[in-house]
């Protein structure tokens, strides 16, 4: 999954990035609020993870635009804003919840994680896809009962063809959401990927359909 993280103190948004980066998303920052909301209207992300004290444009406007304009990614709040009155105005807004600083990282990954649970992304946090499962919250895979290791951006793109299942995902849907905004990205990035699982998921059971499946001109689904 992609994130966007806007927070003017470099410190604590390169620890968050550094932290959810080591969670297997893909994470980018945004250190004022004009800059945060051009990233949130042009890019396609998963979760914005938003402080409230932003120069240039503060994050209750920032929200407040975003929702205006029809742009429903959910929106956690950060801030060492404690009164009830500001959680209220934050979550009237069009916030979807609120963590005030300072905050445990566990606390912070469990509410991303409840967040990105909601529909339409998913609903549970072990994905299916006939035997094939992924735990999203120990990071295994299995399949037909035999574990499959594999690496955090492996795991990420998994993780993102089972929450589209059945749905045909472009190669740049992918890498929106897969890849964040600075990664290296090259032409044949994704096919390098899709066929590194490939190898792990469908070619050591020959005996079983595969499950990945390229839809010539259009890109990739799982199913």
């Amino acid at each position: 999954m992609r994130l966007l993280v806007v927070e003017d103190e470099h410190r604590i948004a390169n620890a968050i990035k550094k932290g959810l980066q080591q969670e297997r998303y893909a994470v980018d920052v945004a250190y004022t609020g004009p800059e945060g909301y051009d990233l949130a209207v042009t890019e396609d992300y998963d979760l914005l993870i938003l402080d409230l004290m932003l120069p240039g444009m503060d994050g209750l406007t920032l929200c407040r635009k975003l929702r205006d304009g029809h742009r429903h990614t959910p929106v956690l709040i950060l801030t060492a804003k404690s009164q009830i009155r500001d959680k209220v105005t934050g979550l009237d807004t069009g916030a979807d919840d609120y963590l005030t600083k300072p905050f445990s990282f566990s606390e912070l990954l469990a509410r991303i994680r409840a967040l990105t649970r909601r529909p339409p992304v998913t609903s549970a946090p072990v994905l299916t896809a006939g035997d094939i499962k992924l735990d999203t919250t120990q990071f295994s895979l299995s399949r037909a009962g035999k574990n499959i290791s594999l690496t955090q951006k492996e795991f990420s793109l998994l993780e993102y063809l089972l929450i589209n299942t059945g749905k045909i995902l472009t190669k740049d849907q992918i890498i929106s959401h897969v890849w964040d905004y600075d990664a290296d990205i090259l032409p044949n990035t994704v096919e390098v990927y899709i066929r590194n699982l490939r190898n792990k998921i469908d070619h050591p059971f020959p005996k079983l359909p595969p499950r990945i499946h390229t839809v010539r001109g259009f890109g990739y689904k799982i199913s």
